[in-house]
């Protein structure tokens, strides 16, 4: 018998943004109403694939404090795949453990077909369609915010029939972008015998195995600021069984309405501030045309060697590149904000020019050149920096530095002193 169902997680509702800024009341509006009308874009989903199940992997809500708009946008969520007969299991997470010192609820009553899973036990229940168990849906939820212990070792398969299925918010692995909770490793998951894992609590979209069994993260429903795991798109995963018990691909279903975007803008090529303005205007129609019908929160990052470094650094010059970006989007519908601008470029400087002189920068450069070349210092000068543990951070997230990159902005630094007469 075929089937379908399918996994989200880390719906956050009502959940607060950051790092955006003063906005219009306008945009404030569509940021509050943003994860819950993602919600409903979910339970659409559901409704119109005529799935037989959702999954939920945790942090339903985004905190203790857990709003009424959100628990009763929740509830008629829920009510509405009840009254298609579409089952719901649910676990909670770190934001929204069912200890009650940890969360209020203002729900006293489910809708049928909706499974809490308890937080003291590994819980499996089955699924029936037409008299016959297609699924086993084990599950267990957060009894406080932070559980270190792994969960994943408490799972085992074979208590039930048909398909495995595992709902788990937890970390595999490592991940810099969120507290390590439920830690586990992916053979942990891999030796329980499982067909899938529906995973929660990572926020940036990501198959970890495929094939037996599926080990997933949906990431979450909507995005909430502009760091990297929360940009581009958010949604759920749609999932089809056959009658052999076969798992297709899971296909990832965009449900989110507001995006956040980051791009980078070189300035090498670019004569002055109206053509910098055409580049980047052109960018946010390219970018609006891509992602039509969702809502853009822009950021852009500007880089390269040129004349505009000067223009850029003059008074207010960024401040009112980005205020003309804004105003000249403010009617659009679906609304793109700006939401900053970057400056991260340097002067231009002729290099060919100083390297064929005789002055000290002229000397940098070319012991510069010889690392590609040079392997003995290039190992050197890799010890020195430390490479392997070298880590860049700025507000865009956070990158490995390699050798090249290390030295490309030293030479960067160091011509910009030396041309301009400077001492360190």
């Amino acid at each position: 018998m075929t089937f379908r169902f399918v996994h989200a997680a880390d719906l956050h509702l009502d959940t607060p943004f950051e790092g955006i800024g003063k906005l219009s009341p306008d945009i404030q509006r569509a940021l509050q109403d943003a994860s819950l009308d993602a919600f409903d874009n979910l339970i659409d989903l559901c409704i119109s694939e005529r799935v037989a199940f959702l999954l939920l992997a945790g942090d339903i809500y985004d905190g203790p404090d857990r709003g009424v708009r959100a628990q009763l946008g929740f509830s008629r969520g829920l009510e509405r795949l009840a009254d298609r007969g579409i089952k719901t299991f649910i676990i909670h997470g770190n934001h929204d453990p069912l200890d009650p010192l940890d969360g209020w609820s203002a729900i006293r009553s489910w809708p049928t077909g909706v499974t809490i899973f308890p937080s003291d036990t590994v819980q499996s229940i089955p699924v029936d369609i037409n008299g016959r168990t297609v699924a086993t849906i084990h599950g267990i939820s957060y009894p406080q915010r932070a559980v270190t212990e792994n969960l994943s070792l408490r799972y085992q398969s074979g208590s039930g029939a048909g398909l495995q299925i595992a709902l788990l918010h937890c970390t595999v692995g490592s991940s810099t972008d969120h507290a390590s909770y439920s830690p586990c490793i992916l053979n942990d998951l891999l030796d329980r015998g499982m067909d899938y894992w529906a995973l929660g609590h990572i926020h940036k979209r990501q198959v970890l195995h495929t094939g037996h069994p599926w080990v997933v993260y949906p990431g979450n429903l909507q995005g909430r600021s502009p760091k990297p795991s929360e940009r581009d798109a958010k949604g759920a995963y749609l999932v089809e069984v056959d009658g052999q018990n076969t798992i297709s691909t899971p296909r990832f279903v965009p449900l989110d309405v507001i995006r956040f975007l980051s791009i980078e803008t070189d300035i090498s090529e670019i004569a002055d501030m109206p053509q910098l303005q055409r580049t980047l205007s052109d960018e946010a129609d390219r970018l609006r045309s891509e992602h039509e019908n969702r809502s853009l929160l822009l950021r852009s990052r500007l880089s390269g060697r040129g004349t505009l470094y000067s223009d850029l650094g003059h008074r207010d010059g960024l401040e009112s590149l980005l205020r003309d970006l804004r105003e000249e989007v403010k009617h659009s519908n679906p609304f793109l904000y700006w939401s900053s601008l970057s400056n991260e470029t340097r002067p231009g400087i002729d290099r060919a020019g100083i390297l064929s002189g005789q002055r000290f920068s002229s000397e940098m450069l070319k012991f510069i050149d010889q690392v590609p070349e040079d392997a003995d210092l290039r190992k050197r000068l890799e010890n020195c920096f430390d490479v392997p543990r070298f880590v860049k951070t700025n507000k865009f997230g956070v990158e490995l530095a390699g050798i090249d990159q290390l030295m490309a902005e030293a030479e960067d630094l160091a011509l910009d002193l030396l041309e301009s007469g400077e001492q360190q």
